[in-house]
């Protein structure tokens, strides 16, 4: 499966530079599961696949020093998935903010035909 970072109009990946903000370990072990998507698909370990709201998905993933965090992402072909938004989880329920914000780059992304 391919895993694609939802990019901005500028060049800048939200995705990126949000996981780059972590403590190093936990940036690396996102990463790490991120390359187990690549190669198992949604059959990857230690990651929970669940459907949000029509096209929009999340990845449940605990990282070490930061707890639970979560990407919001979509599937732009079978086997390409764009990578939307993450961010750490504080919650039980997805803040409105942080689905607002996914929401947002799906339809960006969308319109620029990514």
């Amino acid at each position: 499966m391919q895993v694609l970072f939802y990019q901005t109009a500028s060049g800048r990946s939200p995705v990126v530079d949000e996981l780059d903000a972590l403590p190093t370990r936990a940036s690396a072990h996102a990463y790490e599961l991120l390359e187990g998507i690549e190669q198992h698909g949604l059959k990857a370990p230690r990651m929970i696949f669940r459907q949000l709201e029509g096209k929009l998905w999340e990845i449940k993933m605990n990282l070490p020093g930061t707890g639970g965090y979560r990407i919001f992402y979509c599937m732009v072909q079978k086997e390409t998935m764009l990578l939307l938004h993450a961010y750490a989880k504080k919650s039980q329920k997805a803040p409105k903010r942080e689905l607002e914000t996914a929401w947002q780059r799906l339809f960006d992304a969308q319109k620029r035909d990514v």
